[in-house]
């Protein structure tokens, strides 16, 4: 499976004067929803099949965090797939020899 990440210019609350500001709860229910969804859906039919109801702009505001902190990516045909794994970064984050990039 080829992953890749969607490279933007501004980001969609830049750029969109409705974008809602999400709160944590909403923002955890997405992540664990793809979490336990991986792969499955496309980004408009993980919008669709969310357990509660969410407005577009704030999905989208959602989604590029998730991206941006490196959580999700999006395959070559548009699934959007999670890729953090908490055991991985427990290993290897006190490695002297890597070198860890934090936003």
């Amino acid at each position: 499976m080829e992953l890749q990440t969607i490279k933007k210019g501004k980001s969609y609350s830049e750029t969109n004067d409705v974008a809602r500001s999400p709160t944590l709860q909403t923002v955890l229910m997405v992540e664990r929803f793809i979490e336990d969804n991986s792969g499955e859906y496309k980004k408009t039919d993980l919008f669709k099949n969310l357990p509660k109801k969410v407005m577009w702009q704030t999905f989208q505001v959602i989604m590029e965090y998730l991206e941006g902190i490196h959580k999700i990516v999006y395959d070559k045909e548009g699934y959007v797939v999670y890729i953090w794994n908490p055991e991985f970064v427990a290993k290897y984050k006190n490695r002297p020899d890597l070198k860890w990039n934090a936003k």
